[in-house]
């Protein structure tokens, strides 16, 4: 048997569906519940690369679009993660491609997909600032999700971003509940090894 471990969750949606707030209010709950737990944003801004990459979303600065995706890659490394897999597949990048980089980070035991309708998106607050944050870019981004979630070796869950922030906050947590009892007895696996 393996020895007891704890979960790796993963929020994901398009920008503006509720990841921080919902990662947030997820860690406080499952501390206040006596787990250990530790949110991870991406990028992680205060590193080198992170800094790099503010820069460039921000509009501040150009990159090429390949050594960007590298640098996400990069970034999550720095604190083994999973996200931002969709940022380039749009631009003619084969999902292969885009996925190579991450191979054998952790992979997550829970991958949480905050459905949100891309106009809801683009009335919260803020959006635009960021490069992008763009219907077109963000429509690719949905095409994207949902070829990753075609991956069975992967275990998404879609949860509705449009109810109450306490509605998807009490829908996360028991789902995420659940994936730390069932992570303890398994062993950590690589994501697509």
């Amino acid at each position: 048997m393996a020895s007891r471990r704890g979960a790796l969750i993963v929020l994901e949606g398009v920008d503006r569906a509720g990841k921080t707030t919902q990662g947030l209010r997820l860690v406080t709950a499952l501390c206040a519940s006596g787990h250990r737990a530790e949110l991870l944003r991406f990028p992680e801004r205060s590193t080198e690369i992170g800094k790099l990459l503010s820069s460039y979303l921000e509009k501040k600065t150009e990159l090429e679009d390949h050594s960007v995706h590298l640098l996400f890659s990069a970034n999550r490394w720095e604190q083994f993660a999973f996200s931002n897999h969709r940022v380039f597949c749009w631009q003619n990048f084969s999902l292969d491609w885009c996925k190579q980089p991450d191979v054998g980070l952790p992979k997550p035991d829970l991958i949480l997909f905050l459905q949100l309708q891309l106009l809801d998106a683009a009335s919260r607050g803020e959006f635009g600032l960021e490069r992008y944050e763009t219907g077109t870019f963000q429509e690719q981004v949905l095409l994207c999700f949902q070829q990753l979630m075609s991956d069975k070796n992967l275990n998404w869950k879609v949860v509705d971003a449009s109810k109450s922030i306490e509605d998807v906050h009490e829908e996360i947590r028991a789902l995420s509940e659940d994936a730390i009892r069932n992570a303890a007895q398994r062993p950590l696996e690589e994501l697509w090894k």
